[in-house]
């Protein structure tokens, strides 16, 4: 049995046994575990607020081989999403945050990049700046479907092959559900993609920024929920395809505006 010490960000809890508590955490180093904190529901528990969801902590705990859960000793509260849960929209997305790293992530897989990804959204909420909740919504999903391997190319028709963004003739892009990409409005008609969404070029050119840009560098404008819906949407759908699952999380925060 080895000990260890990760920092971590606190995923889901469950019930357990009499007292006790499984925990779904994110480390730093390990990716994606879970484990069983004995006692933690007590009320003279030493685990205090470090297990409240998407707390950032420093997670004491030991790992048995051949054992899928490990035994959680103690955590120590680095930071906690608490002042965030005043608004509802941010409480929503936390609750999103949670939801697709918990279903999108392998077990016991290191993704340091993953977890600065969370590390960074989290902390520019934090920050108060008007539309931020919005801003960090759509930095996550996109920099979470492109780092799960899931993002198509979103400037050429998955039906043709053309390209979407000719300065001369730029083109209306398409996406419905179970597709992988984007197609143009002839493909859209010539293959009868019904239920299908229009994905602006505004909203095109925000992914790339996105991807080429830290979120707390990013161009100002007036975030709110109207601004890059339709991205995230598409986005929505690429985790879906690729969980096998509806999100719980994502209608009640599109609709929490």
């Amino acid at each position: 049995m080895s000990a260890r010490v990760s920092e971590a960000f606190v995923l889901q809890t469950w019930p357990f046994k009499e007292g006790d508590v499984i925990v779904s955490f994110l480390t730093r180093d390990l990716g994606k575990l879970r484990g069983v904190a004995k006692r933690a529901r007590r009320p003279k528990s030493g685990f205090g607020s470090g297990l409240e969801r998407l707390s950032h902590i420093q997670m004491s705990y030991f790992q048995r081989e051949n054992r899928e859960l490990v035994n959680v000793d103690s955590c120590e509260l680095l930071s906690s999403q608490f002042s965030l849960l005043s608004d509802f929209s941010a409480s929503c997305a936390l609750d999103f945050f949670a939801e697709v790293t918990e279903q999108i992530l392998p077990p016991a897989e290191p993704s340091e990049k993953y977890f600065r990804l969370l590390t960074a959204v989290l902390d520019h909420m934090h920050t108060g700046q008007p539309g931020a909740v919005w801003q960090a919504v759509t930095y996550f999903s996109l920099w979470t479907v492109r780092l799960a391997g899931l993002l198509p190319e979103l400037h050429v028709c998955l039906g043709c092959g053309d390209w979407l963004e000719d300065p001369e003739n730029p083109q209306r892009a398409y996406f419905c559900r179970f597709r992988e990409g984007l197609y143009c409005h002839a493909c859209r008609r010539s293959l009868d993609l019904r239920n299908s969404w229009e994905i602006t070029q505004e909203s095109r050119a925000l992914a790339e920024e996105i991807l080429h840009t830290p979120i707390a560098q990013m161009a100002e404008r007036p975030w709110a929920q109207p601004v890059g819906a339709d991205l995230r949407r598409f986005l929505g759908q690429q985790i879906e395809s690729h969980i096998e699952r509806k999100l719980i999380t994502f209608p009640v925060l599109e609709a929490a505006a």
